[in-house]
């Protein structure tokens, strides 16, 4: 059992040679329950930002999907997920990083970002994507929290979303 009360159940997607990589923060509730990555409605945006149907996004030839955290991490004492543990990243991030070589990584979310580029401000770093396109591509997390976010940054929509589907089609041979 964990700290938060329920049993751990990793749930990652990956196999060598996926030239996609998705770097999630960690399974939410929906996901922990489903035991399959982006089960829920925060899976339909980012399913949507890159262009594509579930039987790419779930095809683990084309698309690896590794969470900052393998496991549900629990709630806090206010009802929102807690971040991911540190000892997660610490134990199996550079051991699984070494088994793939994606074309493409897509950074979801503050945790990704900071593990993999070292920056803090996710505004800042989505702002700045071009500095690391066509490899890289940093989101914000396409949670229903973030409608706001996407709300006060049009250009989120109209110059970074254009550029990301266009990438992945290439990834994907499309």
């Amino acid at each position: 059992m964990t700290a938060t009360r329920h049993a751990p159940r990793p749930v990652v997607w990956f196999r060598p040679g996926a030239r996609i990589l998705i770097v999630g923060q960690a399974p939410g509730a929906r996901v922990h329950d489903s035991g399959r990555p982006f089960t829920d409605r925060s899976g339909d945006r980012l399913r949507d930002w890159m262009g594509v149907d579930d039987g790419v996004f779930y095809d683990l030839d084309r698309i690896a999907i590794v969470p900052m955290a393998f496991c549900f991490p629990g709630y806090n004492a206010k009802g929102s997920d807690l971040p991911p543990p540190p000892i997660c990243a610490a134990t199996w991030r550079d051991q699984v990083m070494q088994l793939l070589q994606p074309r493409l990584t897509l950074l979801v979310g503050g945790h990704a970002m900071r593990w993999h580029l070292g920056t803090r401000n996710v505004t800042q770093t989505v702002l700045d994507w071009r500095t690391h396109a066509p490899s890289v591509f940093p989101l914000p997390h396409p949670s229903w929290r973030n409608t706001g976010w996407l709300r006060r940054n049009l250009w989120f929509e109209t110059e970074l979303l254009p550029e990301l589907k266009r990438a992945v089609g290439q990834q994907l041979g499309q």
